[in-house]
């Protein structure tokens, strides 16, 4: 595509085809050559790197749903479509993680464009401890963690064990570590060495070598960092173009105080529902961009079916903050669907009472009643013996904490509400449509938004691949229509909006 001046008026136009001949050459009624943009791919749109060493044409990445949303398929899904997808692990059994890796070995073999998550547990240590094994010893090489306010052996392991040097003297990762972060100075943690008395520790455990070590020592922890801004799920509902550049300053600082000799790749999720929303992280230097919210409505996900047609009718304010089940106690919080659901208020309420009182028979007996009648529709007792079966099968410890520490044993009877509305939602238990916890950002809205009156309003279209590409098409489409407009082409606003279509007239090839 060629930006021409005509010489009369003066005007700014483009020109397609055409020839392109030295000045003086021409011939009557040429136009001069203002600029000339070469032909622009979605592929092209993120860092180079990245699709090299994770061996992906796209810069592209569906993210890491928990309790299995991000299923197996979806995975499957994205690496035989060149792109990357990461397995909801958190929230899931270790058996249950163990047979969904063995799954996703079996299915895609030698192509390792697929990942695994490890998401932050402290409230369960020790399955931290376990899943981390697991994606060692299973050869999983990219690992996506997640929740994290600092480092722990479990992700250092991660990102040092098996690191060597080649034929060449370039030190080479078996594991590639993506940090998911939302404050500088957690990215500051996963972008500088692990800390050294760590590595020692880990040495004098026998979990890493000694050269493992000494070469960890060298390298930033992550070499991937995804900036995540208001986002499905746990969210510090930051603002990506404020957050984005700080993390990439940060990064450059970084890099030269510790002189690292191949980049840090920052890529962009959260907020990322649309064409436009996807050019404008590409645009602040992305390296990647990572979707959510809108994966969780592709045909692929885990989530019911029911619960997939309550996020078609998401519109962009349709969300609440909830507490989080798995750092209930901390006063963490979930970003989750408002709009069909009463689990965010709910939830909420469970949480007021934590917090305000030592123990379940601290509870004065008007508010047991409202929270059994109206929000567990069970009670206390009911649930304590359910939670009581549960963590004796999975960790005996917390039954013994529990029995020695009431305030703990409020704490596991109020996690049975949060743990058991994303199942619902999950199964699709009509029964308890009104407690669906379904995770979501604003970006759902503004996807369905951009969707309405084509192919993928339906949910039954919403494949994670039409999704993918239709996002990367239209985010080259509307870079080209900004491309032309700083070079002075008169560009109209129609240039960037961009419609879904199928994958079929779509990027195919």
């Amino acid at each position: 595509m060629h930006v021409v001046r005509e010489s009369a008026s003066g005007r700014v136009g483009l020109g397609f085809g055409g020839e392109v001949v030295a000045r003086g050459t021409g011939r009557p009624g040429d136009l001069p050559l203002l600029a000339t943009l070469p032909a622009l791919y979605p592929e092209w749109l993120g860092d180079r790197s990245f699709n090299e060493l994770h061996r992906v044409r796209f810069p592209y990445v569906a993210g890491e749903m928990a309790n299995g949303i991000a299923t197996t398929r979806m995975v499957i899904a994205m690496a035989e479509a060149e792109m990357l997808g990461f397995f909801g692990a958190a929230g899931l059994s270790f058996e249950r993680v163990e047979r969904s890796v063995g799954e996703l070995d079996q299915a895609l073999g030698e192509r390792r464009s697929w990942g695994v998550n490890l998401i932050h547990s402290p409230n369960e240590p020790a399955l931290e401890d376990r899943v981390a094994d697991l994606l060692l010893r299973k050869g999983v090489t990219r690992i996506s963690v997640s929740a994290f306010m600092g480092l722990t052996p479990a992700v250092v392991r991660c990102a040092a064990s098996g690191v060597t040097v080649d034929a060449s003297g370039r030190v080479v990762r078996r594991h590639q570590v993506f940090a998911k972060i939302s404050r500088a100075e957690v990215a500051q943690r996963f972008m500088s060495p692990p800390p050294e008395a760590m590595l020692r520790a880990l040495v004098e455990q026998g979990s890493l070598t000694q050269s493992e070590a000494t070469l960890a020592a060298k390298l930033p922890v992550a070499e991937d960092i995804t900036v995540e801004a208001d986002s499905g799920g746990h969210t510090d509902n930051q603002s990506l173009v404020a957050l984005f550049p700080t993390i990439m300053a940060l990064r450059d600082e970084l890099a030269l105080r510790h002189g690292y000799l191949r980049p840090i790749r920052v890529g962009a999720a959260g907020g990322l529902g649309t064409p436009s929303a996807v050019a404008a992280a590409f645009s602040m230097g992305a390296a990647y961009v990572v979707t959510g919210s809108v994966n969780q409505a592709a045909t692929e996900s885990g989530l019911s079916e029911a619960g997939k047609e309550m996020l078609a009718q998401a519109d962009v304010a349709d969300v609440i903050m909830a507490p989080a089940a798995d750092m209930f106690e901390l006063g963490v919080q979930v970003q989750v669907l408002r709009r069909g659901t009463m689990f965010g208020v709910r939830a909420a309420k469970l949480y007021e009472a934590y917090r305000d009182h030592a123990s379940l028979e601290a509870i004065p007996a008007a508010l047991r009643a409202r929270l059994e009648r109206d929000v567990l529709h069970a009670t206390f007792d009911d649930i304590w013996a359910d939670t009581l079966a549960f963590w004796t099968r999975r960790d005996p410890a917390e039954v013994t904490r529990a029995l020695g520490d009431p305030k703990h044993r409020m704490a596991l009877v109020f996690r049975w509400y949060l743990g058991k509305a994303s199942r619902w939602a999950i199964e699709g238990e009509a029964s308890r449509r009104t407690d669906f916890q379904i995770w979501s950002g604003p970006a759902m809205g503004s996807f369905n938004r951009w969707t309405a009156g084509s192919f993928l309003a339906a949910p039954a279209e919403r494949t994670v691949t039409q999704i993918a590409h239709n996002l990367l098409e239209g985010a080259a489409v509307i870079t080209r229509a900004s491309q032309l407009r700083s070079h002075g082409a008169p560009i109209s606003a129609a240039s960037f909006q961009f419609r879904p279509r199928p994958l079929s007239s779509a990027i195919s090839s």
